[in-house]
């Protein structure tokens, strides 16, 4: 494996990742900074929650959008290899960015661009377990758990390389870690339903 290469890669993902799509949105559009609203997370749940669905929608869009190029930069330049460094080095920069103090996102956009460079079957199956549940339960965040529990287990299901499933329980536990406190209030059913807000006339 060429260092160079893959050191480039890596260093150009994560700092691809920790481009936030919610607080590029809310600079561009100058509306509310996402980060000192409801749950104060820069993701797309927490944009659509205080910001209206399109915003929540657009951000999942961008969030997603650097995913996908990490990947297939990562596929172009070194195969398998590459989408486990560029799609985890891109994930760990959306949740830890270096622009805003390490603290960013909680990887769900970025998470299903990487399930599906390991594998469209992958991916399909984590976006139908995710619709399932968040669907019967009205909770995302119960939804984007049994995501990424279900990244692995299809990953492995579907005879992906190892550098893929290596991806997947990466990504896994990542989410996983970043949901941490959505866990604790799902346990304990203080988790609140989602609701996104409704659209605004004008600027905030």
């Amino acid at each position: 494996m060429d260092i160079v290469t893959s050191t480039l890669l890596v260093a150009g993902c994560y700092l691809l990742g920790s481009v936030n799509g919610s607080i590029l949105l809310t600079r561009l559009l100058r509306i509310r900074d996402i980060r000192t609203q409801g749950s104060g997370n820069a993701g797309a749940t927490n944009m659509a929650r205080v910001h209206g669905l399109g915003y929540g929608l657009l951000t999942m869009f961008l969030d997603m959008l650097k995913g996908f190029l990490c990947t297939l930069a990562g596929r172009l330049l070194l195969g398998d290899m590459g989408i486990l460094l560029g799609g985890l080095a891109c994930l760990i920069g959306h949740c830890f960015p270096v622009f805003y103090r390490f603290k960013g996102g909680k990887g769900i956009s970025v998470g299903a661009m990487l399930a599906l460079a390991v594998d469209w079957k992958v991916f399909i199956t984590v976006v139908v377990v995710f619709f399932a549940v968040a669907l019967v339960s009205r909770k995302v965040s119960l939804g984007s758990v049994c995501t990424s529990i279900a990244f692995p287990i299809a990953s492995f299901a579907f005879g992906e390389s190892r550098a893929k499933i290596v991806l997947a329980l990466c990504t896994m536990a990542l989410i996983v870690f970043q949901h941490r406190g959505n866990i604790r209030r799902l346990l304990d059913g203080t988790e609140p339903d989602f609701r996104a807000a409704k659209p605004k006339k004008g600027k905030e």
